[in-house]
């Protein structure tokens, strides 16, 4: 099986920052009729996960225009240029160029800076 990894595990970030994920498979993603099917989700509080991004850099309906996708090969990366209250969640990239389709098992969690400074420092009472 394709093995995923992604990093970083954990992204405490301010609002309106740039935010980035990374993705490598560890084989290539390129199928033979020339697409490369890496897609990423998100996984908000409480909610099933929303496709963002498909075939590398493709934006589902509705998703706005500050997330973009690239990368090609084994290296996919996930950008959002202004982090908004909404985008903050669970973020995942899932292949299925190889059978049987595989998703991250270590997501990335992005939390606002400010609430993960705040548990760090409760946690050192």
């Amino acid at each position: 099986d394709v093995v995923m990894t992604q990093t970083p595990l954990s992204l405490p970030i301010s609002l309106g920052d740039q935010a980035s994920f990374s993705c490598r498979s560890s084989q290539s993603l390129l199928h033979s009729n020339g697409n490369t099917y890496l897609a990423w989700y998100l996984q908000k509080s409480g909610q099933s996960p929303q496709i963002l991004i498909y075939r590398i850099s493709n934006r589902f309906s509705g998703v706005p225009d500050r997330f973009s996708g690239s990368g090609s090969g084994t290296d996919f990366t996930l950008k959002i240029s202004r982090v908004e209250p909404e985008d903050l969640g669970v973020y995942y990239c899932l292949q299925h160029t190889h059978l049987p389709p595989t998703l991250i098992y270590t997501p990335t969690k992005m939390s606002l800076l400010r609430m993960a400074q705040l548990l760090i420092c409760y946690s050192s009472l």
